[in-house]
């Protein structure tokens, strides 16, 4: 009963000691001190790139693309007019004809875009059983070139990455069961090449010796097995310079130097779904009639595609020298000589000045033009 006393007396004062202490906790703190708390908690403190990824991290696609939008700091696109994709040039390469957002904002939809890691899976290595050696060479050939003018100047596991995506096109049966089939699928057609050099003209161009010779190791290694395990069974890839308008519609998986790479979506990007059989005899591809562009803009008088005139260049063929055309600007013909000096004829007599003035008219009062701005020298 006495302890039960000296409990009931100190009561009120405990209650009210809680009490403050309620009403003290309980006060509003700044929104502002509760997001810098927030922000040290995650970035641990760190206001640079790592700090910056981590918040990053947190965010769903749509909240990251929305903060690029608004970056401060993020490159703007010339006001200048320029042709999209160019604003800054680089060793990249040339913005592509795929259709899409090109340049400045093909980067910033590319960077919210995220990878999927764990739909990473490896692809079985390449089981290549040409049906003979002229077979063999066809197929190296093939494949050599798809590395070489697509990623003569990536790293090599930017090439590895390439040439996997080519064999894994060749078990894929949305694609020709043969390596040249795959490289070439499209080039007949004025817009439906599936790399852009077999229809741009490229293949006119004489190959670099030590880069074709790096490039060559690259595919020999895949043919033999290699697998680029990074980008396992994708099957799409386009330069970080261009965003086309199929890349929503595949799983991105990573990005290798400046390649990104995507696979199909569900079952169809398993390593199960590759079951298509290597042909092993591969189709002849006359390089020579390739190698003249055919993405044109012929006017009706310059006459059909086929009588466009082009410089002549040399060509290795399985060892054996051709002689083929050098692609021009967008296929148009070249002038000759006569018509680049009537071209510069025109040109000298219209920034020549005028040196005989008609008078004026009468009642006209011919006024001495004042230059507004211009310092006094």
């Amino acid at each position: 009963m006495r302890l039960t006393r000296r409990l009931t007396a100190a009561a009120p004062v405990a209650l009210a000691v809680f009490g403050v202490a309620m009403a003290a906790s309980s006060t509003p703190r700044p929104e502002l001190d509760l997001r810098v708390e927030a922000v040290a908690r995650i970035t641990g403190g760190d206001p640079g790139p790592a700090g910056l990824a981590a918040l990053a991290s947190l965010m769903d696609p749509a909240a990251l693309a929305l903060a690029i939008r608004h970056d401060p700091n993020a490159p703007r696109a010339t006001p200048l007019g320029l042709t999209p994709g160019w604003e800054s040039l680089t060793l990249a390469g040339k913005p592509s004809l795929v259709f899409g957002a090109s340049g400045v904002e093909a980067q910033r939809l590319n960077a919210a875009t995220p990878g999927l890691a764990g739909l990473l899976v490896p692809a079985r290595p390449f089981v290549f059983r040409a049906a003979t050696g002229d077979d063999r060479s066809r197929a190296l050939r093939c494949l050599t070139q798809a590395v070489y003018y697509e990623a003569a100047l990536e790293s090599d596991e930017g090439q590895a990455a390439v040439a996997q995506v080519v064999l894994n096109r060749v078990r894929d049966r949305n694609y020709a069961n043969t390596v040249c089939g795959v490289v070439f699928e499209g080039a007949e057609r004025l817009t439906g090449c599936q790399f852009s050099f077999t229809c741009d003209g490229a293949l006119a161009r004489t190959p670099i010796a030590w880069a074709w010779n790096r490039s060559r190791a690259v595919a020999e290694r895949a043919l033999d097995g290699h697998v680029a395990a990074r980008v396992g069974t994708a099957t799409h890839y386009h330069a970080d310079y261009v965003h086309p308008w199929w890349a929503p519609s595949l799983n991105k998986l990573t990005q290798v130097g400046s390649h990104i790479f995507y696979r199909w979506k569900g079952p169809a990007g398993e390593t199960a779904a590759f079951s298509q059989t290597y042909a092993g005899r591969e189709p002849k591809i006359d390089e020579v009639r390739l190698a003249r562009p055919r993405l044109l803009d012929v006017s009706i008088e310059s006459g059909p595609a086929d009588d466009l005139s082009a410089a002549p260049a040399t060509v290795m063929v399985d060892g054996h020298p051709r002689v083929v055309g050098v692609a021009s600007l967008g296929g148009r013909r070249q002038p000759d000589k006569a018509e680049i000096a009537a071209i510069n004829a025109r040109l000298a007599a219209f920034e020549a000045p005028a040196r005989d003035v008609a008078p004026p008219p009468p009642g006209v009062t011919v006024m001495a033009v004042e230059e507004v701005g211009r310092p006094a020298a």
